[in-house]
């Protein structure tokens, strides 16, 4: 019987210091995992800072781009326009005249 006792004392001292070690190891456990946790979020802030970087780039390519070739069709609209005018403007006086002169 006072083996068994003994036996039962000696595993609740080993508990009780697997429990110690178990706590004294959890601060440096704790801050490992913060560790990684910060690793990862600034991952993860760096690499959506990339992408989002890079997709406004490609947006402002495709603006520019849209916007240039806005310019070259309003240019050829104008240009068009003022050939017409400085073809037609005589005409388009005497139209101009002669709707004022009926009315």
């Amino acid at each position: 019987m006072n083996s068994i006792v003994n036996r039962l004392a000696d595993i609740e001292s080993t508990a009780e210091a697997i429990v110690a070690h178990a706590e004294a190891q959890k601060p440096s456990i704790e801050r490992e995992i913060q560790d990684k946790r910060d690793a990862f979020d600034a991952k993860l802030e760096a690499d959506t800072q990339a992408k989002l970087h890079s997709i406004r780039s490609e947006m402002k390519k495709n603006t520019d781009r849209i916007l240039e070739e806005q310019r070259l069709k309003n240019r050829s609209a104008i240009e068009a326009l003022i050939q017409d005018f400085e073809k037609n403007h005589t005409k388009y006086a005497e139209n101009i005249l002669k709707q004022i002169t009926e009315v």
